[in-house]
């Protein structure tokens, strides 16, 4: 049985000292997740993973992207190497506002995937269509794309290491929630894709929902077949919160 995920997304938020802040307080969460056998993390800026990652044990931290080459003339970026040596293995690519402002795409996302994935590091790869997109009817297009061609080139055994995040555009930080229809949709479609790529070992593949997640609102996603977890932005942010969504999704 796949187990559930709660990761947080922090973008570009908090402060070293709030993000060790933050860390400090994680103790009781981290225990009351392995009681209940759910997966917890944090995605924070480049500059507070150490501070993180010192200050918590068992709980995920993953940095929010990386480049493809462990090394030159890259002004701005992080290598996998420099990842590794800080203790981290776990990494977004591909979330939407790096493909909105950063020019990701599908073709450099998979440079990144097979990277990691060669690394022992895991991926969380970010897929997932605009209002512009959804109102079209484009959705499973540009999600199967985005699936196929970000991960491509993989093998059976390094695709269970990938978990995928479909987050709509249209309902990140808006407001405006996907239903858990639609996510529990989208969810299945995934993993009908990866496992048309590569066999049952879709069946391992964890397979997140992100986009205007809350404490009200995630248990119903969560208890979708194929929602196995939650990428979360805003409501990361603050551990009451955090700590909510997390015993709102084992009821």
């Amino acid at each position: 049985m796949r187990k559930k995920l709660l990761l947080g997304n922090w973008k570009m938020n908090k402060t070293v000292s709030e993000a060790k802040d933050f860390a400090l307080q994680t103790a009781e969460l981290v225990k009351f997740a392995e009681e209940h056998n759910v997966l917890v993390g944090v995605a924070p800026t480049y500059l507070c993973l150490d501070a993180v990652k010192n200050n918590v044990s068992g709980m995920i931290v993953a940095a929010q992207n990386c480049h493809f080459e462990d090394n030159g003339a890259f002004t701005g970026e992080v290598s996998i190497p420099m990842l590794k040596d800080l203790g981290i293995n776990w990494c977004l690519i591909g979330n939407s506002e790096r493909r909105t402002y950063d020019n990701e795409t599908n073709e450099k996302c998979n440079k990144k995937i097979v990277k990691l994935v060669h690394n022992d590091m895991v991926p969380v790869y970010c897929c997932g269509e605009t209002l512009a997109q959804f109102e079209a009817g484009e959705t499973k297009n540009v999600v199967e794309s985005q699936i196929r061609e970000g991960l491509a080139n993989l093998c059976e055994k390094c695709i269970s290491k990938v978990v995928v995040a479909y987050e709509p555009v249209w309902s990140i930080g808006t407001g405006k929630n996907a239903s858990k229809e639609i996510a529990e949709d989208i969810c299945k479609f995934i993993r009908d894709i990866l496992r048309d790529m590569y066999g049952n070992a879709a069946d391992e593949v964890l397979i997140l929902y992100g986009g205007s997640v809350k404490p009200d609102n995630i248990q119903a996603y969560l208890s979708q077949e194929n929602v196995d977890g939650a990428l979360v932005g805003g409501a990361s942010l603050k551990i009451d919160s955090y700590e909510a969504m997390l015993h709102n999704l084992v009821k």
